[in-house]
C-alpha cells in the first residue's frame, strides 16, 4: 500500500481500440465468406451515430469589463506558476511544499485520468508525499495488520483545506484553466476526448467506492501492505485512497465531488 496517497487526495482538491479494430479487418480479409441467416435488410436497426462533441459541454470563464474579478490566463511558460499561486490561495499555503515544481497542469491531467487504474505512476504525480506515515496495527500475526484509525489523521488537514475551500471559486480555476487541462489532455493521447466528461467520469467512478465492514484488514506480502480482502484490493487506486483516509474524511470528499460535479456537468 503507497505511502503518497496525498498525491491522489490534492487531484481532488481541483478537484487498444485501435489495435482490436485492425485485428477484425485482418481476419475479415482471410477467411472464407460464411452464409449467415439473419433478418432482412429492411429489419436491421441502424447505427447509431457516432457522438460528436462533449457529453458535458463546460462554459469557460473569461474576463469581460462587467467581471472585474477574473483575470486572463497568463502566457503559458508561466502557466503552472500562476495555478500555483491560485491553488494556494483557495487552499492554503500548506499546499506550496507539496506540489511539483514542473509541469503541473500535465500532471494534473494525468493523475486524474489513472484515478480509475489499478496505480498511479510516481513521475506523473503533482505532489510529493505526507511528512507522516502509513498507520496499521498489528492483529492476530506478523502476517496479519488492521489499518489504523490514527492513520486518517494523516489526512485530517487536506480534507479540512478541501470541506472549508469556497466551492465557487474552485469552479471558477476550473473553468478559466479548462482551455489549458483540455489542450494537456489531447496531448496525452485522446485528440478526440474532453477532459471535462473524462474528470466527471473519474468523479462517478469514485462515487461509487464501496464502504466496507470495519476494521479493514490487511497483509504485507513484501513491502507494501494490500487490503486482505481481494475485492478491496482489486480497487482502483481512487478508490482505495477513499478506504485509506476513513469513512469520516471519505463522506466529507464524496460531499464536495458531489457539489462540485453538480457545477461542471450538463446533466
Amino acid at each position: 500500500m503507497k505511502r503518497s496517497d496525498n498525491t491522489l487526495l490534492l487531484i481532488l482538491l481541483v478537484v487498444t481500440g485501435a489495435a482490436g479494430g485492425a485485428w477484425y479487418y485482418w481476419q475479415q480479409l482471410n477467411q472464407s465468406p460464411v452464409e449467415t441467416i439473419g433478418p432482412a435488410p429492411d429489419d436491421v436497426a441502424p447505427a447509431a451515430p457516432p457522438r460528436i462533441g462533449p457529453i458535458h459541454p463546460l462554459e469557460v470563464s473569461l474576463p469581460s469589463s462587467e467581471d472585474r474579478e477574473l483575470v486572463p490566463l497568463p502566457p503559458l511558460d508561466d502557466l503552472d506558476a500562476y495555478l500555483r499561486l491560485e491553488l494556494i490561495g483557495i487552499f492554503g499555503g500548506t499546499l506550496d511544499a507539496l506540489l511539483a515544481n514542473d509541469v503541473l497542469i500535465d500532471r494534473f491531467v494525468a493523475t486524474v485520468d489513472n484515478l480509475p487504474r489499478s496505480r498511479v505512476a510516481e513521475r506523473i504525480r503533482p505532489v510529493g508525499r505526507l511528512a507522516s506515515t502509513f498507520t496499521v496495527e498489528i492483529a492476530s500475526s506478523d502476517d496479519s495488520f488492521i489499518l489504523s484509525p490514527a492513520n486518517f489523521e494523516r489526512y485530517t488537514f487536506l480534507i479540512d483545506s478541501l470541506q472549508y475551500a469556497d466551492i465557487e471559486s474552485i469552479v471558477d480555476l476550473y473553468r478559466r484553466y479548462y482551455p489549458i487541462f483540455q489542450k494537456a489532455y489531447v496531448q496525452l493521447g485522446y485528440p478526440d476526448g474532453y477532459f471535462n466528461d473524462r474528470l466527471i467520469e473519474v468523479i462517478d467512478h469514485l462515487l461509487e467506492t464501496p464502504k466496507p465492514e470495519q476494521p479493514i484488514r490487511l497483509t504485507r506480502p513484501l513491502v507494501l501492505y494490500e487490503f486482505a480482502d481481494a475485492d478491496l484490493e482489486a480497487l482502483s487506486s481512487g478508490q482505495k485512497l477513499l478506504l485509506r483516509i476513513g469513512d469520516e474524511h471519505a463522506a466529507t470528499l464524496r460531499n464536495v465531488l458531489i457539489a462540485f460535479r453538480a457545477r461542471i456537468a450538463s446533466q
